[in-house]
């Protein structure tokens, strides 16, 4: 489950790179020209028109639809669900000054931090002191069974936001400061991890 989770986040990099290299090695590329030529065009040209959604479905950044808590921590769902078997990925933004409870999930997740900065902890005390900075393009995993918390300090200039990707279902559960789990309660609905 871990090789098959983590291939995930690994072919999108695979196919980002495969890319590169086949249009470095001028594959299907136009033949070069002068004036007006496809390989001279520059970002002060005038943009093409939207691809074919029925080709290339996307949604732009104003378009993404964020759940959760304004302010302190949202989520919004790539494919898939967490909650559900099979593959899915998830953006989760965490606002400075927010930070999830020590927690273990029971399953692998592979982590991007995609913008700002994601702070994370593998203690069992809430102590956010004892956080650690992840940048933007720093890559991570949550182990099966492993205790962390996470989120954004205060004093951030933007949100941390990561790209989260696993095999569903995922079970979290809260942990106290020995590492023990925290039985759940019907006044606990809110979940204490991301």
């Amino acid at each position: 489950m871990k090789t098959i989770a983590k291939l995930g986040l690994c072919a999108a990099a695979i196919l980002a790179a495969a890319s590169t290299s086949f249009a470095q090695n001028g594959q299907n590329q136009p033949a070069s020209g002068g004036p007006g030529s496809p390989d001279v065009v520059t970002v002060n040209d005038p943009e093409g028109a939207p691809p074919d959604p029925k080709n290339i479905p996307f949604t732009l950044p104003k378009d993404i639809k964020w759940t959760g808590r304004p302010g302190q921590q949202e989520t919004a769902n790539l494919y898939g669900d967490p909650n559900k078997p099979g593959p899915y990925a998830i953006l989760i933004k965490w606002y400075p000054g927010n930070f999830s409870r020590p927690h273990t999930h029971d399953k692998v997740r592979n982590i991007y931090v995609v913008s700002g900065t994601w702070w994370v902890s593998s203690s069992s005390v809430f102590d956010i002191r004892k956080t650690y900075p992840l940048h933007a393009g720093s890559t991570s995993t949550d182990e099966a069974g492993a205790i962390h918390f996470d989120g954004s300090r205060k004093g951030e200039k933007e949100p941390g936001v990561i790209l989260l990707a696993g095999i569903g279902p995922v079970n979290s559960v809260s942990v106290d400061e020995s590492g023990k789990p925290i039985p759940r309660t019907p006044a606990a609905a809110a979940p204490a991890a991301h």
